[in-house]
């Protein structure tokens, strides 16, 4: 195989394809575990080290239709971490007016959305501004937060889009939080973003669907933040799907013996790993190895009544109860108190007095409601 050569094939219109970020010979193919939990499926390639590429037909004058195919054709998914693909995002059923791009980037710790738009603006507009014209609407807007001064003021070089600068507030990224702090519209229970007219897409996406259709480049790469006390070399990376975890801190100088969590992704977001065996994905916009100073390692105790979760949650749910029904195995009653509108933002379990992983208990309900469904 070469490096952009397609390996996975779409069999659905909620998924995406997969290309090899490398050239080399298909060894095989293993099942192996995933950052957030479960096996998935993986083709071994042995890298032959010459990375002899192939790229997507050029593209020319493409109409909004072509670009959309080309988008699916490419294998591009939200970048930000949800990993819904991006030609079903750009393929509305109710009318949208609005697109807005998400640079809030409010995870601390992760500044690769911010590299990109320093070190790649030009291409980066591009992107944005082929999104606009795919999706035709009367209104783009780039919603930056305010410690990213210096983004902002070369984007404002630029036309075809306004800029919002926001507060610097977690989780101002948040689509719904994003979409009122940008829009002023709210996006109601169980309701979709297009359901108000709105779509909205990440900056390494948008960066991405500029190198599909100008380029002719499938995703099988983006840029990452390596970072945490744990990090001798922090730095922003851009690295190839399939990359090992334990190969990135390497090249980052290693990490230091006081390191007590691995992370796949931002500290509030991210899902805590094993060990650094695991690899890179479309979607892992980070790498953190957090020092006992910097992550909390003490046990959960019982849940004290406070409601410092409930008062913290940005959806205004009551995780303490979707905990508590979660852990008793009584999920239907917990999605009386909001399991599914919950965006996972883990301010809850940042504030728990106890210490209790309240994010991981809705998600466990979540699945189990999921599979209930079916």
């Amino acid at each position: 195989v070469k490096e952009g050569q397609l390996i996975g094939k779409s069999t659905g219109f909620v998924s995406a394809n997969v290309f090899s970020s490398v050239s080399g010979t298909v060894t095989g193919f293993m099942i192996l575990p995933t950052a957030p939990g479960g096996t998935c499926n993986h083709v071994v390639i042995a890298n032959d080290e010459k990375y002899d590429k192939v790229t997507l037909p050029a593209l020319n004058n493409p109409s909004p239709e072509e670009i959309v195919h080309r988008i699916q054709e490419a294998g591009i998914v939200g970048m930000g971490g949800a990993t819904f693909p991006t030609h079903v995002k750009l393929s509305p059923k109710t009318h949208v007016d609005t697109l807005i791009i998400n640079a809030a980037e409010c995870e601390p710790y992760l500044t690769c959305d911010y590299r990109v738009m320093l070190d790649r603006t030009e291409e980066f507009v591009k992107g944005v501004k082929i999104l606009s014209s795919c999706l035709g609407v009367a209104r783009t807007v780039i919603g930056i937060e305010e410690n990213k001064m210096e983004a902002y003021e070369k984007l404002r070089a630029f036309d075809g889009f306004e800029l919002i600068l926001l507060e610097k507030k977690y989780p101002q990224g948040g689509e719904k939080q994003l979409i009122y702090a940008c829009c002023g519209r709210v996006v109601p229970a169980k309701a979709l973003p297009m359901d108000v007219g709105v779509v909205v897409q990440n900056v390494a996406t948008a960066l991405a669907v500029y190198e599909a259709v100008e380029k002719g480049k499938p995703l099988y790469e983006r840029v990452v933040t390596v970072s945490g006390k744990g990090v001798a070399e922090p730095k922003n990376l851009l690295v190839k799907t399939g990359t090992l975890f334990e190969e990135a801190l390497d090249f980052c100088g290693g990490i230091s013996e006081d390191t007590q969590k691995l992370i796949a992704g931002g500290p509030m977001m991210g899902t805590s790993l094993y060990d650094a065996s695991g690899v890179f994905t479309k979607t892992d916009s980070g790498l953190l190895a957090l020092t006992g100073e910097e992550a909390n390692v003490s046990q959960p105790s019982n849940c004290i009544s406070c409601g410092a979760c409930a008062r913290a949650c940005p959806m205004n749910l009551m995780p303490m109860y979707i905990d508590f029904y979660a852990l008793a195995g009584d999920f239907k009653t917990s999605e009386k108190y909001g399991t599914n509108h919950c965006i996972e933002c883990g301010c809850c379990a940042n504030v728990c007095p106890a210490k209790r992983p309240l994010v991981q208990s809705i998600r466990l309900a979540k699945a189990k409601l999921r599979e209930k469904a079916k």
